[in-house]
Formats: C-alpha cells, sequence, structure tokens
C-alpha cells in the first residue's frame, strides 16, 4: 500500500542535552597557564578519589571566563535547537566554581552530579600511555580514563548512558544534575582535565563572587559577554551577506 512513497515521519530528541565540542588552543594554553598558579586545595568540596584537585584564583578566573563564556552561548544555541524553542529570556550565567583535576593511576571519580544550572569539562593532557591503554579495553563500559553520562532507565533498546574516551581539547556541557563518573586506570601518567559550574539568576547572596569588590561596578556578567558574542558572530554574517 506505501510501496515506493516517501513517509515523513519525526525523530524526537529525549532526555538532556550533551553538547560536545572542540576549544581554541589560545584557551587551552590559558588554561594550562593560570592553573599552575592555583593555590586552593578542592578535594573537600569535589566527589573524586583523587589527590590532586585545584581551584583557579580571582585574577585567573578574570582572564578565563570572557573566552569560556563564548563556549556556553554555544550551548545555549544547541539547547534551543535540540529543544525546538526559543528562550523566552535567556539565562543569566554567573561563574560558581572553576578547578582543575589531576587524575593519576587507580584514582577515581564515583558517580556523580554538580550544583548549579550548567557544568563543563575541558581535557588538557591525555597521555599515550592512557590512550594505548584505553585501545586494548574490551570491556562495555567506558574504558580506562573514560567518561560516562547516566540518564534515565529503561529496557536494552533505551539509551540511558552515553560513553566516550577524551581527546585533548574536547570540552563537554551539560545539565549540572546529570549523573556522570569517570573510571580509573593503571598506566603511570596523568590525566588533567579543567571543571565548572556555572548557576542560572542566582541570587548574588548565596554565591561568593569571584571579582574583586571594587571593580564591581565595571564587571561584565557571563551573560552580556554571551550577548557580545552574538551580536559579533550576527555582524560578520550581515558583513558577508553584503
Amino acid at each position: 500500500m506505501i510501496k515506493g512513497k516517501e513517509i515523513p515521519i519525526s525523530i524526537f530528541n529525549w532526555g538532556p542535552c550533551v553538547v560536545k565540542l572542540k576549544i581554541e588552543p589560545e584557551f587551552k594554553k590559558l588554561l594550562e597557564d593560570e592553573a599552575k598558579l592555583n593555590t586552593e586545595d578542592y578535594r573537600s568540596k569535589l566527589a573524586g578519589i583523587l589527590d590532586h584537585e585545584t581551584g583557579y584564583g580571582v585574577e585567573s578566573k578574570n582572564k578565563i571566563l570572557p573566552a569560556l563564556s563564548q563556549y556556553i552561548g554555544v550551548y545555549d544555541q544547541a539547547f534551543q535547537k535540540y529543544t525546538m524553542k526559543a528562550y523566552e529570556k535567556p539565562p543569566e550565567y554567573v561563574l560558581s566554581a572553576l578547578w582543575v583535576n589531576y587524575q593519576k593511576p587507580n584514582d577515581f571519580n564515583p558517580p556523580h552530579d554538580h550544583d548549579g544550572k550548567l557544568s563543563f569539562v575541558i581535557y588538557l593532557k591525555i597521555p599515550e600511555e592512557l590512550k594505548k591503554e584505553h585501545d586494548k579495553y574490551i570491556g562495555k563500559s567506558c574504558g580506562p580514563g573514560g567518561i560516562q553520562f547516566l540518564y534515565g532507565n529503561g529496557p536494552r533498546d533505551a539509551i540511558t548512558y552515553m560513553s566516550f574516551m577524551p581527546e585533548e581539547g574536547d570540552m563537554f556541557i551539560f545539565p549540572a544534575w546529570l549523573k556522570h563518573w569517570v573510571a580509573p586506570y593503571k598506566s603511570d601518567c596523568t590525566r588533567v582535565s579543567v571543571s565548572g559550574n556555572f548557576h542560572d539568576q542566582a541570587p548574588l547572596n548565596n554565591i561568593v563572587s569571584f571579582y574583586p569588590k571594587y571593580s564591581k561596578e565595571k564587571e561584565k556578567t557571563t551573560s552580556e559577554l554571551i550577548r557580545e558574542g552574538y551580536e559579533k558572530e550576527k555582524k560578520m554574517r550581515e558583513d558577508e551577506e553584503e
């Protein structure tokens, strides 16, 4: 009856929106350089069983935020396409945490979620020894040094997890409530990643501002920086059309 006819269909996106992208080399270098200045021990604030996790300082966050906000802007655009619905009001983001994870052999990051609205992870170093160990893995999990996102329950034909072996420069942006975990490995090397959280419209008295008080009037919010990025991109498209 329908042989030879095309049948239009719709496929519905389901579950959380997770975006994977590649950061620019200059931004990666900035994160690496500023991480060397970290002095705050972040372990008591995190779920990981790692010996070395440090938080970025005030000045470092100020340097990092302008570039970081552009990638959050990309997520916002992707989210609206994913949900097929434009924002009625653009989110107002505040960067509430930014830290570095130095994972070593047998270190483990158990299933956990984050505080805030959005979270992200950026990979600064994935050693060759770890890549080789992962290539030899024949199991069904994310494998040594891999990351796995977990969502929902269902039968075997439902997608309830996504696994990735990251590469240097990879960035994942995802809802802060989305559970995820990182597998341990045996290779004698250090896997380095940067993670952070953004709050949406958080009351200022409930969040510790990382900006110096004396520059409060001059500071730009993440949302303002994102809008600047939108306007710049829009102008570039208009110039190309002309």
